[in-house]
C-alpha cells in the first residue's frame, strides 16, 4: 500500500486546488497500526500534497492514546471514542489544511480540528482521499 501514496497524491490534486492555508497537518496514527503498517497513509500522502502545493507538513498533533478501532462503531460511540484523544504540540498557523486518507463520519476530523484550534489555528479545512458513505 506505500506504493500508491504518490497516485492518491495525483487523485486529489486534480480534484482539489491548492488551498489557501500556512500548513498541512495531517491525523496521526496510534503507534500500533504504524508499527503493523509499516508507514502511515496520511502522512504520505500529506508530505506528497505539501511538496505539490509547496506547503509545509507540520507534525502538530499528537495521540494522547490509541482508542479503540472507528469500524462498527455508531456515530455517537466513534465521536466519544476520539473526545480528548488528540492534543497539540506547539502552536498552530492560523489557517490549516488537515489531511487524511479516508473521512468516514467526521469524528477523528472534528476531534483533531478542536486540538488544532486550541492550539491558535482559526480555520481548519479537510482533504482526504476518500469519503466513506454509509
Amino acid at each position: 500500500m506505500r506504493g500508491i501514496a504518490g497516485l492518491a497524491a495525483e487523485l486529489v490534486l486534480e480534484a482539489v486546488p491548492r488551498p489557501e492555508a500556512d500548513a498541512l497537518v495531517f491525523v496521526p496514527p496510534d503507534g500500533s497500526r504504524r508499527l503493523q503498517r509499516g508507514h502511515h497513509p496520511a502522512e504520505g500522502l500529506a508530505d506528497r500534497l505539501g511538496r505539490r502545493w509547496e506547503l509545509p507538513v507540520l507534525p502538530l498533533v499528537e495521540r494522547a492514546s490509541a482508542g479503540r478501532r472507528q469500524r462498527g462503531l455508531t456515530l455517537a460511540e466513534r465521536r466519544k471514542n476520539v473526545a480528548g484523544v488528540f492534543g497539540a504540540r506547539g502552536r498552530a498557523p492560523p489557517r490549516i489544511v488537515l489531511v487524511d486518507d479516508i473521512y468516514t463520519s467526521g469524528a477523528t476530523a472534528s476531534a483533531v480540528g478542536s486540538a488544532l484550534r486550541s492550539a491558535g489555528a482559526r480555520r481548519v479545512e479537510v482533504v482526504t482521499l476518500a469519503r466513506a458513505v454509509r
